[in-house]
C-alpha cells in the first residue's frame, strides 16, 4: 500500500515557538505567505492537524482562494480538500468550524483509540467518520488508511505533539519551515516541536532544497536526503 506523501508547514518565531501564552492566536507570517500556505493547500489531498490545534485555534482548515477552489474542480477534484485530526481523549467540540466548512463532498476524518472511539462516534454523529487505530496512536497505520483511502498528498499544519511524532518515526518527506521576524522567550508557550528522539540523532541533516523571501519572512524547504518528490 502507497503511504501519501507527508508535507510539514508550520510558521515559527525566530526561537522556535509557534505561538505564545495569549489568548488570540500570534500571527508570525504576513499575507503574501498566508497566500502560499493556501495555494500550497490547494495542492494536497488532505490536510491534517492535531486535536491540539483544533481546540486552541478553532481553524476552518480549507482552501479560501475561490479562483484555487476552481482550479481543484477543473482538475476533477473536490473543492476543498479532505480535513483529518487526531485525538487521543476523544475531546473535541462538535461546534468547532473544523466540521462545519468545506464539508461538502466527504465528512472529516478523526483517528482516535479504542477507548475514546465509541463516545467520539455517539459526540460527532454524522459530522466526522471516526477511525479506530486500536489501543494507541500509530501514525504508520494511519497513513496507511489514509493511502488507502487515495490521499497522495497529506500537508500537516501541527501542532507540536503531531510534528514532533511524524518526525521522531521517521515519516517526514517534506518541510517548509516559515521563520517569522519575531521572538516570543517564553518558556511555557509552544514550541515547533518537543524533545524525542529523531531519527539519526546528532547526525541526521536534512537537505535544504531551497530558501525563499517573503517580505519579512523566510521560507526555508528541507527534505530528508533520501527522500524524493513524487
Amino acid at each position: 500500500m502507497t503511504r501519501p506523501y507527508v508535507l510539514h508547514s508550520v510558521a515559527t518565531s525566530l526561537d522556535g515557538y509557534i505561538d505564545d501564552t495569549s489568548p488570540d492566536r500570534l500571527l508570525l507570517s504576513n499575507p503574501a505567505d498566508f497566500a502560499r500556505v493556501d495555494r500550497v493547500r490547494a495542492g494536497v489531498d488532505a490536510i491534517m492537524i492535531g486535536a491540539g490545534t483544533l481546540r486552541a485555534d478553532n481553524p476552518r482548515l480549507i482552501v479560501k482562494d475561490p479562483a484555487l477552489q476552481a482550479d481543484r474542480l477543473a482538475a476533477g477534484k473536490p473543492a476543498q480538500p479532505r480535513k483529518v485530526t487526531v485525538t487521543a481523549s476523544g475531546d473535541l467540540d462538535p461546534d468547532a468550524k473544523f466540521w462545519h466548512h468545506g464539508v461538502e463532498d466527504y465528512p472529516p476524518l478523526v483517528f482516535t483509540v479504542t477507548s475514546a472511539a465509541t463516545a467520539l462516534k455517539e459526540r460527532l454523529g454524522d459530522l466526522a467518520e471516526v477511525v479506530d487505530l486500536g489501543p494507541a496512536i500509530d501514525f504508520t497505520a494511519l497513513l496507511d488508511h489514509l493511502g488507502g483511502l487515495g490521499i497522495e498528498r497529506l500537508m500537516v499544519e501541527g501542532g507540536t505533539h503531531l510534528h514532533t511524532a511524524l518526525l521522531s518515526a521517521g515519516l517526514v518527506d517534506e518541510l517548509h519551515l516559515a521563520l517569522g521576524p519575531v521572538l516570543v522567550g517564553d518558556q511555557g508557550a509552544p514550541r515547533f516541536v518537543s524533545p524525542a528522539a529523531f531519527p539519526g540523532g546528532s547526525t541526521r541533516r536534512f537537505h535544504l532544497a531551497s530558501v525563499e523571501q517573503i517580505g519579512d519572512v523566510a521560507l526555508l524547504t528541507y527534505r530528508p536526503k533520501e527522500t524524493s518528490l513524487p
